[in-house]
């Protein structure tokens, strides 16, 4: 499947570090996954600790190829900020879908899925099931 109708991920989290960590482990245990577009959106424009909305539109934006872009987010700020974007209506590419998910297994499963070709409702749902992996 060709790069520009693979679903684009988008990973927020309160730290720039995290997001990219999460971002290249999930690259990484995808086979390097580099025909999936995924952009980490952490922490403030300053460099600290936060979230902002600029960061993650312009890193949406950037992963955007037609097929959707999932977002992925680590704690509760980082949600309502991706919810007031969607709010906006023209802040984030059509097709964004906010992804209830847990962070780091729910940014795997997304960019595997991604990679094989899936949709946005693939992504989504394999993102989603993450939450029932049991670790013990």
């Amino acid at each position: 499947m060709s790069e520009e109708k693979l679903v684009g991920i988008v990973l927020v989290s309160h730290s720039a570090e995290v997001a990219a960590s999460v971002a290249a482990l999930a690259k990484g245990l995808a086979g390097g996954a580099t025909s999936v577009r995924v952009a980490p959106a952490g922490g403030t424009e300053g460099g600290g600790l936060g979230t902002s909305a600029e960061l993650i539109s312009a890193a949406a934006a950037s992963v955007d190829r037609g097929a959707g872009v999932a977002v992925l987010t680590d704690l509760g700020s980082a949600v309502l900020t991706v919810k007031a974007l969607l709010a906006e209506g023209d802040e984030l590419p059509e097709d964004t879908r906010l992804v209830d998910a847990p962070f780091v297994e729910g940014a795997v499963a997304a960019v595997v899925t991604a990679a094989a070709g899936g949709d946005l409702a693939a992504v989504e749902a394999a993102a989603t099931e993450a939450y029932d992996y049991r670790k013990v």
